[in-house]
């Protein structure tokens, strides 16, 4: 048997993680705007998450889960894969890390596999989902390793969003990507590096003309989208990611579309109204 354990950087709805007889389970991370600390689990609540982060002039931070909240599921008899944020962003691939050393130190020996997803959001759900596949179809585990290690230096992520504060007060993203989007009404278009960090690929004046040219920038690299699932997040804006969905599935032919709602940490980042895609 097999168990997928992610990160909440991952975005992926419940019915995703009950799905099937693999299971996926999620570890929170810490978020926290001013002296007020939440638990990004299925219990927050993401509109009082949103509006306590808009009225606040501090910097909203997150904070990886402790090798402990880690430790703590990969008890069992299942073989362990972990997917988690890209270690370029995040703390929590080096907590899942020590967790899987705590476990083969003082417990016992067992298959454990952590993967640096090298993204984030919706990156790691088509990494999760993708494990299942395999695992479902009974691949041995260390085929699976290779499989999803390849699968991930080939994984497209790009967000579009409204407002970049708190990746410019985090450090995430260059200030002269934010000012320039505040100071034109341009929009940046951002894309995930193959070193796991942030980038600006692109730049278009309002929503639509940066859809349009973020599918041209897809368009250009020709991969084989016939096999890829697209997966699409949305910080409550669903009405962006479906004229996303609309607008690709006029030139690609994806094998399938996910539009999903983002989770605490990539609200944190993204705020209200961004959108994250991979493939």
């Amino acid at each position: 048997m097999i168990r997928i354990i992610v990160d909440s950087g991952c975005d992926i709805p419940q019915e995703l993680l009950d799905e099937g007889d693999v299971k996926i389970d999620v570890v929170p991370l810490n978020l926290q705007i001013e002296d007020k600390n939440y638990v990004d689990d299925e219990d927050l609540d993401i509109d009082n998450y949103l509006k306590t982060m808009t009225d606040s002039k501090a910097t909203a931070h997150t904070s990886a889960p402790s090798p402990g909240s880690f430790l703590s599921r990969f008890v069992g008899e299942e073989s362990i894969f972990a997917v988690t944020l890209s270690s370029a962003l995040s703390g929590t691939y080096n907590s899942a890390m020590m967790a899987k050393q705590m476990y083969l130190d003082d417990i016992g020996q067992k298959f454990i596999h952590v993967f640096d997803s090298l993204s984030a959001s919706v990156g790691e759900t088509i990494i999760a989902l993708k494990i299942r596949e395999f695992a479902k179809n009974n691949i041995p585990e260390m085929e699976i390793v290779e499989a999803i290690n390849k699968h991930i230096g080939n994984i497209r992520t790009f967000f579009i969003l409204d407002r970049y504060d708190n990746l410019v007060k985090t450090g995430r993203i260059n200030p002269t990507v934010a000012k320039l989007a505040s100071m034109l009404s341009i929009k940046p278009i951002c894309k995930g590096t193959k070193e796991g960090a942030l980038a600006l690929a692109g730049k278009a004046k309002g929503f639509k003309k940066a859809i349009n040219s973020l599918i041209a920038l897809i368009l250009e690299e020709k991969l084989d989208f016939e096999n890829r699932t697209l997966a699409i997040s949305h910080v409550k804006c669903i009405e962006k990611a479906v004229y996303f969905k609309e607008q690709i599935i006029k030139k690609i032919n994806f094998k399938e579309i996910l539009i999903v709602e983002a989770r605490g940490v990539i609200v944190t980042y993204a705020h209200n109204a961004g959108i994250v895609i991979a493939y």
